[in-house]
C-alpha cells in the first residue's frame, strides 16, 4: 500500500486554525485537528509557534506521503490578526504564495492562488475556533514558495513568485500521472482564457525550444504535453482548438504513427518498429532494418538512415503522425506534426506543419 499524504491546503487549514487557537487563548498548540471536505479528521503536528496579544503565527509541515511533490517538507505558515474589517475572516497570500497573473484559472487575476476549497477549508477551520464577535486577517505564507515554484507549472501558467495552495479533497493520493495530467491541462485553460485557437503540442525542452527559435507564438500557445499525447490531443478538443501543432524529438514523436498515445518507454517502446517498418516503404532492405532494430537509440538510428539515404522516411512519418492523431479526436481538429532530432534539426514535417512555419514570422529554412 502506497502512503497517502495530505495537500497545501489541509496544511494552510490546520496551520490557520492554530493560530486561532493561539491568539484567543494565547497559550502554545502543539497538535490541531482538521476536518477534510470529505468528513474525514486528520491531527497534525504545529511548529514554529509565535504569539503576541493581536496577531500570532504557526507553521504546518507539509507530507506528500508517497506521491512524488514537490512541497513534501516544506512548511505552510499561517499568521492570524485581529482585524475589524467586513469579513469575519479574511484570507490572503503571503510570502510565497503564487499570485495570478493570467485568466482561466480557478482564481481571478489579481489574487493570490489560494484555490476555492482550500479557502473554504480555511474559513471554516477559524470559524469553529473563533469567539463570537470577533473577527480576524489571515495570511498564509511558504518562505520556500517563489523557489518551489520554478520547479513547477506554475510561472507557464502565469502564477507567479510562488506556490499555490492547493487541493480538492485535502488529501493527497500517491496518483503522480493523475496530478500531473491535471497541471498539463490547466496550461489549456489558459491560452482559451487568451482566446486562442491554435495551439503547439511538445513532449518536452527539444520541441519547445525549436518552436521558440522558429516560430512567432504567444507563449500561451506553446503547451507541453510529456508522455500523455491522446490525453492531451483530448483535451485540446474540449477546450474548443481548431488547430494542433505537434513538435519533438523523432524517438518520441513517431510512436504516435503506431497508434500509441502514450509515450512513456515504459508503456509503450516501439520506435524501433515503427521506423523499420516505415523505411520499407522509402526503400530499406532486409539488412537495412535488422540494424534499426538492432540499434540502442533513435539517435543511432538517425545516423543509419543518413549513411543509407533514408532520410525521406520522416516526412511519411509525419504525415501518418498527424493522421493517427486526428483520427483519435475524430477529426473535430487539423493536426501537423514536425519531427526534430536531439540537437534540434528538423527531419521532417507533414504539410500540416509546413504551413505552420510559413504563416509564423519567424520561420527560417531549413
Amino acid at each position: 500500500m502506497l502512503k497517502e499524504g495530505y495537500t497545501t491546503g489541509t496544511c494552510a487549514a490546520a496551520a490557520a486554525k492554530a493560530a486561532a487557537l493561539m491568539l484567543f487563548s494565547q497559550e502554545p498548540v502543539e497538535k490541531v485537528e482538521i476536518v477534510l471536505p470529505a468528513g474525514k479528521k486528520l491531527t497534525l503536528a504545529v511548529s514554529d509557534l509565535s504569539w503576541e496579544k493581536d496577531t500570532s503565527t504557526c507553521a504546518i509541515t507539509k507530507d506528500g506521503g508517497d506521491d512524488p511533490d514537490r512541497t513534501h517538507g516544506t512548511k505552510i505558515f499561517a499568521t492570524v490578526s485581529k482585524y475589524a474589517g467586513e469579513d469575519r475572516v479574511l484570507i490572503k497570500g503571503g510570502q510565497g504564495v503564487g499570485l495570478v497573473t493570467k485568466p482561466g484559472l480557478q482564481i481571478p487575476v489579481g489574487e493570490h492562488a489560494i484555490n476555492p476549497v482550500p479557502r473554504k477549508m480555511i474559513k471554516q477551520a477559524v470559524e469553529e475556533v473563533l469567539p463570537l464577535g470577533e473577527k480576524v486577517e489571515v495570511v498564509i505564507s511558504v518562505p520556500q514558495g517563489e523557489e518551489l515554484a520554478k520547479q513547477t507549472f506554475n510561472p507557464r501558467l502565469g502564477i507567479q513568485g510562488g506556490i499555490s495552495i492547493l487541493g480538492t479533497t485535502g488529501i493527497v493520493k500517491p496518483m503522480s500521472e493523475e496530478a500531473f495530467k491535471a497541471s498539463l491541462a490547466l496550461q489549456l485553460g489558459i491560452a482559451k482564457a487568451k482566446g486562442l485557437t491554435e495551439i503547439v503540442l511538445t513532449p518536452g525542452n527539444i520541441g519547445e525550444k525549436i518552436a521558440k527559435e522558429k516560430m512567432d507564438l504567444p507563449a500561451e500557445a506553446l503547451v507541453q504535453m510529456s508522455n500523455f499525447v491522446g490525453f492531451m490531443l483530448e483535451e485540446c478538443r474540449k477546450h474548443g482548438m481548431k488547430r494542433v501543432l505537434l513538435i519533438g524529438h523523432h524517438g518520441k514523436l513517431v510512436k504516435v504513427a503506431g497508434g500509441i498515445f502514450h509515450t512513456h518507454s515504459h508503456v509503450a517502446d516501439a520506435k524501433k518498429e515503427i521506423i523499420a517498418a516505415y523505411s520499407v516503404l522509402v526503400g530499406a532492405d532486409r539488412e537495412t532494418v535488422a540494424q534499426i532494430l538492432e540499434a540502442n537509440t533513435a539517435e543511432e538510428i538517425l545516423v543509419l538512415l543518413e549513411e543509407k539515404n533514408l532520410m525521406s522516411v520522416f516526412p511519411l512519418l509525419a504525415r501518418e503522425v498527424s493522421k493517427k492523431a486526428a483520427l483519435n479526436v475524430y477529426g473535430e481538429m487539423e493536426v501537423g506534426c514536425i519531427l526534430v532530432s536531439l540537437s534540434g534539426r528538423i527531419l521532417g514535417m507533414d504539410q500540416a506543419g509546413e504551413e505552420w512555419l510559413r504563416r509564423m514570422e519567424k520561420c527560417k529554412k531549413y
